[in-house]
């Protein structure tokens, strides 16, 4: 049994859509952030440094943090979901860390700047659109001529499409992207994806 520490940010739906992919045994923990709950002694004792999302693997006796760790663990753990060798587990590995490195934090500070803090720092708002829509070209181009980021459906999926989920945040229209919008639907459509989206609790349909 799996226990999982969670709110409702890309970085923790990764991690609810990639344990619904795995079947894997879980009890979900829920870590408002916007009550500051990542601050409570008895969450500081999972993660010092106060950031969902964590797991605790009973039966491992692992404690573990950092989505992209915890993507990469879940995937050796199962087999699936991440080739074992070769090229493509390096490709999933890379656009794991083009997600983690890149993709991810420029959208986190897309949403402060463009949404929540829109007219109140004109500068970094020019700077995170621009840089946004750049990602979002450079996956457009990858996804051309590819079902998946990765050849057949991986981590590396799960990781990037939740970050595409808040689309609407970063003031893109999926319409000029219609690679990203393809795959986008597509995994929306899966149910182990659409479970994942409601947990730790229904926000609303995934936006399509």
């Amino acid at each position: 049994m799996i226990d999982f520490y969670t709110w409702i940010t890309p970085n923790g739906l990764k991690i609810s859509i990639a344990l619904e992919e795995f079947g894997l045994d879980y009890r979900t923990h829920t870590i408002d952030i916007t009550k500051g709950d990542q601050f409570l002694p008895e969450f500081r004792r999972i993660n010092p440094g106060s950031k969902i999302p964590a797991i605790i693997d009973n039966d491992a006796g692992i404690t573990l943090t950092e989505s992209g760790a915890i993507l990469i663990y879940l995937a050796e753990k199962t087999g699936r979901l991440m080739p074992s060798n070769g090229k493509a587990r390096l490709q999933v590995i890379e656009w794991l860390m083009w997600q983690m490195g890149g993709f991810g934090p420029t959208l986190g500070h897309a949403h402060h700047f463009l949404t929540y803090n829109a007219g109140q720092a004109p500068f970094a708002e020019a700077l995170f659109a621009k840089e946004t829509r750049r990602l979002y070209q450079t996956l457009e181009a990858r996804l051309k001529d590819r079902e998946y980021v990765v050849d057949e459906y991986s981590i590396a999926d799960i990781a990037v499409w939740p970050w595409v989920s808040r689309y609407e945040r970063h003031k893109i229209d999926l319409k000029e992207f219609p690679e990203i919008r393809r795959w986008y639907r597509a995994l929306a459509a899966r149910p182990q994806v659409k479970r994942g989206y409601e947990i730790p609790h229904f926000t609303g349909e995934i936006p399509v």
